[in-house]
């Protein structure tokens, strides 16, 4: 697997999914935090990579430093994560992310977040038992 970019960040995504307010209008906005989180995120990044995006399918490692084990949704932070990636001119587009690897690693020393982007390698022999499987289970088979 080839690696691309080693990516760092001082901080952790500050989940957007559930921080957004609304108006009486029904206009959604971003909480502060939000908006603040981005706009250091995308310093940081622009930073570390002044290239062209990102334009093919990507592996991503992430791993979050948390300083405590309070309570975090992975997939909500990933979104945040992905959104800067794509605004601070990483990735052209978050669907070219076409796998993922997260890990939380709980540190009262550090906390932040380390990103890894890899070019994407189809694993074909994964992708026919992943077909047979599933093809057993429509049939109305166990898959195991």
């Amino acid at each position: 697997m080839k690696e691309l970019l080693k990516l760092f960040l001082s901080s952790l995504p500050v989940p957007k999914t559930n921080k957004y307010m609304r108006r009486k209008n029904g206009k959604v906005f971003k909480h502060y935090k939000v908006v603040k989180w981005e706009k250091k995120a995308i310093k940081e990044l622009e930073k570390q990579y002044q290239g062209e995006p990102i334009n093919f399918p990507i592996k991503v490692e992430v791993f979050f430093f948390l300083p405590d084990k309070r309570k975090r949704d992975i997939d909500n932070m990933l979104k945040t994560l992905w959104d800067v990636l794509e605004k601070a001119g990483i990735i052209s587009n978050d669907f070219l992310i076409y796998e993922t690897r997260t890990v939380k690693i709980f540190s009262k020393e550090i906390k932040g977040t380390i990103i890894n982007l890899y070019v994407y390698e189809e694993n074909l022999q994964e992708k026919e038992e992943l077909i047979l499987l599933l093809k057993r289970f429509n049939n109305g088979h166990s898959p195991i």
